[in-house]
């Protein structure tokens, strides 16, 4: 990601305007400059409050070969000219045509990713001794001001992070509501079509129970008054016409996972015994021995899970509810 080059705040001009105004005094210069470079222009960033500085505020040149801070680019580094007069290389410069500034002493400003923002100079109309010696401070002064650019880039780019952040943020939002309404409609459509379902089960389960009580228990009923005097067939009568009219209602899973657990023969006892026979009647339907339904009842027992002071009968019809 890269990070867009700041604009200078007004709090940090004026701590560069104070530190310009300090390296004037000290160096004993009339002029001393930040200068911001925006090919091809170059331009007055901050410039000393010294009374015989020429120099203003906005004050743009374009960069060429004349111009002095155009050497400290091209040298990346370090620039001195102690009196431009009496140095071919710069006998032409602007600065000493315009304001005979022929003394100069100039280091590049960089962005902490390498890139150009401008130059840190002084100037002053002859050989300045004291500027000469400051050089080192001016050095130093330099790396304030680079040490302020960097800080402000790191700004710039958390405050980028941030707006991507926020960005993301806005975008997982839209996409996390855009899901729960989606899902909120397909739970609306499952809940029709749950409904729908259930209500065909109920409208099946009805077809079938009235079809059992219309066309199959009036038989039922005609088998029973022709074997009415026969005991063990009208048992069987029984069973088959409470099993009749039993399917139109779901056995509960507690009845269904007890019966999984039983033989045939303990099944059919378990439904004799909902059906309220005893154990005598059960042995005679059976054609079996009383001891040998009380066999099968204790087994039925031991399968259920059930103590002695609980009622098989009871347990049972609690299961089928």
């Amino acid at each position: 990601m890269t990070t867009p080059r700041p604009d200078i705040p007004e709090r940090t001009r004026e701590k560069w305007q104070r530190m310009v105004d300090l390296i004037s005094e000290i160096a004993d210069v009339p002029a001393t400059l930040i200068m911001r470079t925006l090919p091809p222009d170059h331009s007055v960033a901050v410039s000393s409050a010294s009374p015989e500085n020429p120099y203003v505020v906005g004050q743009s040149f374009t960069l060429h070969e004349n111009l002095y801070c155009f050497g400290v680019l091209q040298n990346d580094g370090e620039l001195v000219v102690e009196d431009a007069a009496c140095d071919p290389r710069w006998s032409c410069n602007e600065d000493l045509e315009a304001d005979e500034m022929g003394f100069y002493i100039g280091y590049p400003i960089k962005w902490p990713d390498g890139g150009v923002f401008g130059t840190i100079c002084v100037l002053d109309r002859s050989r300045n001794e004291k500027a000469l010696l400051f050089r080192k401070g001016l050095q130093e002064f330099c790396g304030v001001v680079e040490d302020d650019l960097a800080m402000l880039m790191e700004v710039e780019r958390r405050k980028t992070v941030q707006q991507t952040l926020r960005e993301t943020l806005a975008s997982q939002e839209a996409k996390i509501e855009r899901r729960t309404k989606a899902l909120e409609e397909a739970n609306i459509a499952l809940r029709v079509l749950v409904d729908n379902v259930e209500e065909r089960r109920k409208d099946a389960e009805q077809r079938v129970y009235d079809q059992i009580r219309e066309l199959i228990l009036p038989l039922v009923t005609k088998l029973r008054q022709l074997h009415s005097d026969e005991d063990v067939e009208a048992v069987y009568l029984d069973m088959i016409s409470e099993n009749l009219e039993g399917l139109s209602t779901i056995v509960s899973s507690d009845v269904a996972q007890a019966l999984e657990r039983l033989t045939p023969t303990e099944t059919e006892i378990v439904q004799l015994i909902l059906y309220g026979r005893t154990t005598k009647e059960i042995a005679n339907v059976l054609s079996r021995e009383t001891s040998t339904i009380d066999f099968h009842r204790n087994n039925i027992r031991q399968k259920l899970g059930l103590k002695r002071h609980q009622n098989l009968r009871q347990h049972l019809a609690c299961l089928s509810h």
